[in-house]
């Protein structure tokens, strides 16, 4: 229990109770304890999960003095209101713009319509604009305005749809939570254990597929390891150095002082992490793994088996994680302590937070160069500073990564043949949520290893690779097996993802991306900001890909 309010007393002879005002938290439910004085200890508790913006009073009267009864009752002064009617009238606008475009592509089926818009635009571009833009399920090639080179050297496919609008999907709905996800408690990140957005993992995920195509299209046209090499330290060396600039913003503050610059970010962890997953890749690439030509013992098993030197190096890292994790000593923390610290746990560890990840980030890159205002402070009123995308959570990065890279062979080895495609993610997809179920326990706080984003824990990686397995899955099925759907809008700042990420952290405090609001505890004006800067950049990303202007490193 934490300190509130102190009541006054009541005045007897005026018949005036005392009263005191304060305000609460409404995202949990939470247990109000009344305490008398010393002698009198507990008169009354009660537990309640109070809405938004309403107005409670919460009255004590004695009922009996001789036996100190004393009755406590919640009175509604004034209803909470509909936080989530703002989010209704949202999607019922997007589903509006959606219908309009929808029926502005059935009258291009029209032969007047048609015949107008060619006479007005010109007609290799309309005809682009229908099949590929909009999506035609119909036509036989809707992926042909992708200006990327081909995923098959035999092949007519081009570039896999679906990958880019996974990772665009991912990075939107990253980009309007790191706006502020219309200050909706169900779009922050977890205090601690717990999971709520997390899209970080999934755009690894996705890196990690991406990896696999890559470096595979890369040797097949005849690029050298060395070569291939050469761009992955460059591009893993700007990504990092990309992510320092971009998690230091000093625009306006003068120099920025050394002593304090933030050394983990996302950019960096996803440069390190694309460093390693790509070079073991690269490393263990072998002739005619990818064709199926190699012989295994267990054909089930062609997709894994060839690459066992890779499951190897990485189960040796899940080791060093879990021995670092529950075997290394930290000051003044129990071994293997996982928690929040703070107030959590009542108490005992209020220097503990992270446990060892923390230890190891304070004490390799001090408490100045990491984060310094982590999720868990808020609710669990942690003082230390704790970097989510610190050093020991790297090793379930690169993971998170590889189960990715894992999907890209499922699709390399068995192109084409799109039920096995399926069938395999849906296999995998199940294995990970078995091991995140005995992990976990099926609860939140009780398992071995909880589900914790800020740790990104062996179960956090686990459960996101489940889903990432499944929506993938979907993506795939609707994007380049039925060609129900062109991947738009996510396409399109899936193809410019690293613009878009760095653009919206960079440009987050400017207008049009943000103002100033009449009422800062609106729900509505919040989500129309944060709407707005949101859909602004998938804007930019669509304009950017009709230039052809792509960000790339």
């Amino acid at each position: 229990y934490q300190f509130l309010a102190s009541v006054p007393p009541s005045n007897g002879s005026l018949r005036k109770a005392g009263t005191v005002a304060v305000m609460v938290d409404t995202q949990h439910p939470l247990t109000l304890l009344l305490n008398g004085t010393v002698g009198d200890g507990e008169l009354c508790k009660i537990q309640y999960h109070f809405g938004e913006f309403g107005n409670y009073s919460l009255v004590v009267k004695t009922l009996s003095a001789s036996t100190k009864t004393i009755s406590c009752d919640l009175v509604v002064n004034e209803g909470p209101i509909n936080s989530y009617l703002p989010i209704l009238f949202a999607f019922l606008v997007y589903m509006g713009i959606l219908a309009i475009l929808i029926a502005g592509r059935l009258f291009m089926k029209i032969d007047p319509v048609r015949n107008w818009v060619y006479k007005k635009l010109n007609h290799r571009e309309t005809d682009r604009l229908i099949n590929s833009e909009l999506g035609s399920p119909n036509t036989t090639d809707s992926i042909s305005s992708d200006p990327t080179p081909r995923l098959w050297s035999t092949a007519s496919r081009q570039r896999l749809r679906s990958l880019d609008t996974f990772r665009g999907l991912s990075l939107i709905i990253m980009v309007f939570v790191n706006y502020g996800g219309g200050k909706y408690w169900f779009f922050k990140h977890e205090s601690w254990n717990g999971k709520m957005c997390a899209l970080f993992s999934r755009f690894v995920f996705i890196m990690g597929t991406s990896i696999s195509l890559s470096l595979s299209s890369m040797l097949r046209w005849g690029s050298s390891k060395r070569k291939v090499l050469g761009k992955i330290l460059w591009r893993s060396f700007v990504l990092i150095l990309l992510g320092i600039i971009v998690v230091n913003p000093n625009y306006c503050l003068g120099p920025l002082s050394w002593d304090n610059l933030r050394i983990p970010g996302v950019l960096q962890r996803l440069g390190f992490t694309y460093l390693v997953v790509a070079a073991l890749e690269l490393l263990f690439a072998r002739a005619g793994a990818e064709s199926g030509t190699l012989e295994t013992p267990c054909p089930a098993l062609q997709d894994i088996l060839p690459y066992w030197p890779q499951w190897i190096f990485i189960l040796m890292l899940e080791v060093i994680w879990l021995c670092l994790t529950f075997l290394l000593p930290v000051p003044g923390c129990p071994r293997g302590y996982l928690g929040p610290g703070g107030i959590g746990d009542f108490g005992n560890y209020p220097n503990c937070t992270g446990g060892a990840a923390g230890y190891i980030d304070r004490l390799l890159l001090g408490e100045k160069h990491i984060y310094q205002h982590p999720s868990s402070s808020v609710i669990y009123q942690t003082t230390m500073p704790y970097d989510p995308e610190g050093i020991l959570g790297t090793i379930n990065t690169i993971f998170m990564a590889f189960l990715g890279l894992q999907a890209g062979k499922i699709i390399l080895f068995y192109k084409d043949q799109h039920k096995k495609i399926m069938s395999r993610f849906f296999i995998w997809s199940i294995v990970m949520g078995i091991i995140s179920a005995v992990l976990t326990k099926c609860s939140k706080e009780e398992g071995f290893i909880p589900i914790n984003k800020n740790l990104w824990s062996i179960s956090y990686v686990t459960t996101m690779s489940c889903f990432a397995f499944i929506l993938l899955l979907l993506i795939y099925y609707l994007v380049d097996v039925k060609r129900l759907w062109s991947g738009a809008p996510f396409f399109y700042p899936g193809m410019n993802s690293i613009l878009v990420y760095t653009g919206h952290e960079v440009f987050e405090n400017y207008f049009p991306f943000k103002w100033k609001m009449q009422d800062s505890q609106s729900h509505a004006e919040h989500l129309t900001q944060n709407l707005t800067a949101t859909t602004l950049w998938v804007i930019i990303a669509y304009l950017l890909y009709r230039r052809r202007i792509f960000w790339k490193i």
